[in-house]
C-alpha cells in the first residue's frame, strides 16, 4: 500500500485595489494561526512618504510578527524561513514592479515564484493588487506591467485554496 503524500498547507491569495483593506484582510488571515507569523515585505521606502506607509504597516501590526523585507528574492525567503511558519507576502503587485525596473526576466521571476508556490510548505497568505479594472494605461511600461499583473495574479489563483477579493474593506470570496 503506498503512502498518500500530506497535502500543500493553505494558500491564500487576497486581491483589491489600493487601499481596499486587502493588507487588513490578510493579516486577520495569519493572525487567527499560532504565532509566529513572517511578515515578507517587499516595498522599498523609496521617498517619505512611502516610508510613512510601511511604519503605519508595521505600527498597525504589533507584536507576533517577524518581519523580513526583500524586494525580488521572495523564493529566497520562503525556502530559508522555518517550514510550517505562516507567511504573509505584501505584495506580488510591488514584486513585480521591483523585478521589472530591475530588468530581470519576469516570465523566469513567475516561473520559479509558481514552481516555489507548488510546493508551499506553511499556511501562506499573498496580496496582491487588482490592477487590470481601470482604464488602459497610456504608456508602453504600463501596459506591460498591468499584463504581467494580471498573468500572475491568475496563476497564484489557479493554484490557490482561497481566493479573496476585497472593495472597501469587505471582502468576497471568489474561490
Amino acid at each position: 500500500m503506498s503512502q498518500a503524500s500530506a497535502p500543500r498547507p493553505f494558500l491564500s491569495l487576497i486581491l483589491g485595489g489600493a487601499r481596499s483593506g486587502k493588507s487588513r484582510t490578510a493579516e486577520a488571515r495569519i493572525t487567527s494561526l499560532p504565532q509566529p507569523w513572517i511578515y515578507l515585505a517587499t516595498c522599498e521606502p523609496r521617498d517619505e512618504e512611502m516610508a510613512e506607509r510601511i511604519a503605519h504597516h508595521r505600527d498597525r501590526r504589533g507584536g507576533g510578527w517577524i518581519t523580513r523585507e526583500e524586494p525580488i528574492d521572495i523564493v529566497e525567503v520562503l525556502d530559508e524561513a522555518p517550514p510550517g511558519v505562516p507567511m504573509l507576502i505584501d505584495c506580488l503587485t510591488l514584486w513585480l514592479t521591483n523585478v521589472m525596473l530591475a530588468e530581470y526576466d519576469v516570465s523566469g521571476e513567475c516561473d520559479r515564484l509558481i514552481t516555489r508556490l507548488e510546493a508551499n510548505d506553511r499556511p501562506l497568505v499573498i496580496v496582491s493588487n487588482e490592477v487590470g479594472l481601470g482604464i488602459v494605461p497610456d504608456n508602453a511600461l504600463a501596459r506591460a506591467f498591468r499584463d504581467q499583473a494580471g498573468l500572475i495574479n491568475q496563476r497564484v489563483a489557479a493554484i490557490a485554496d482561497e481566493v479573496v477579493m476585497v472593495a472597501a474593506g469587505l471582502p468576497l470570496k471568489l474561490k
